[in-house]
């Protein structure tokens, strides 16, 4: 073997070999640190544009889940005033039944008739109704639209039929509104299912394995140190030149 002064090419491979080792060292450090297996594009291109198209789905679907809820909450509210609706048409039949007693004074009529005219009110006032600036009872509304508004239209305490329609029509919107929000519950528990199965595909490609890691961490970091001995042993071999020259 040649022994020369210009070249050393074990301290070049050396030093090559420690430069390696001590950038994935680096970039084993910069995982453990940020939990992320992508650190920068370069450690995994494909799967990094992979993980930004999941997560911002993830991300959509959280938003969706929250729209939901809010869904859920105005059909709650909805059903609320229906339910207080359905108590004063029950409230204004009787009185219309009552109004009809050919043994009560014109007092006790008069007193049936400002009661009832009393829950006409309260009935215009719950058709008006909001959440959040949305009517309850409205074409605008998500369900239901104006149909509250004609079942409960026209009720006069002559006209009892006119009463027990309004009762049906509540009823029959009631049970709407449930089925609404039946349906709105398994569309959230579909999305929540979704979100999570998209945030679990994700951590495969985007968060490290903190112990297959650790244990890349520990590999690096021994190689780094083996590295820097090695490079010191090969730059000392060109001492044995001066021995030869001297």
């Amino acid at each position: 073997m040649s022994v020369v002064i210009n070249t050393n090419y074990a301290a070049t491979a050396a030093a090559n070999n420690l430069a390696a080792s001590n950038l994935n060292l680096q970039k084993s450090l910069n995982r453990l640190s940020s939990g992320s297996k992508i650190v920068s594009p370069s450690d995994d291109a494909g799967g990094l544009a992979v993980s930004m198209k999941i997560s911002a789905e993830a991300t959509r679907l959280g938003a969706s889940s929250t729209n939901m809820a809010n869904e859920v909450s105005f059909f709650q509210t909805q059903d609320g005033a229906l339910k207080v609706v359905g108590k004063i048409l029950d409230r204004m039949s009787e009185l219309s039944t009552l109004y009809t007693d050919k043994t009560k004074s014109a007092t006790d009529v008069l007193n049936y008739a400002t009661e009832f005219t009393s829950l006409q009110g309260e009935l215009n006032t719950i058709k008006t109704a909001t959440f959040n600036g949305i009517k309850l009872f409205d074409d605008s509304a998500p369900a239901l639209g104006a149909a509250a508004s004609a079942a409960w239209a026209g009720t006069d305490i002559t006209t009892l039929k006119t009463i027990t329609d309004a009762i049906t029509a509540t009823a029959a919107l009631r049970a709407d509104n449930g089925s609404a929000q039946s349906t709105r519950g398994f569309e959230a528990e579909l999305l929540t299912v979704t979100k999570a199965n998209l945030e679990a595909a994700n951590s495969r490609i985007a968060d490290v394995d903190v112990a297959s890691e650790s244990t890349q961490l520990a590999r690096w970091n021994i190689l780094v140190q083996s590295g820097t001995a090695m490079l010191a042993q090969a730059n000392s071999a060109t001492q044995s030149v001066m021995r030869l020259l001297q």
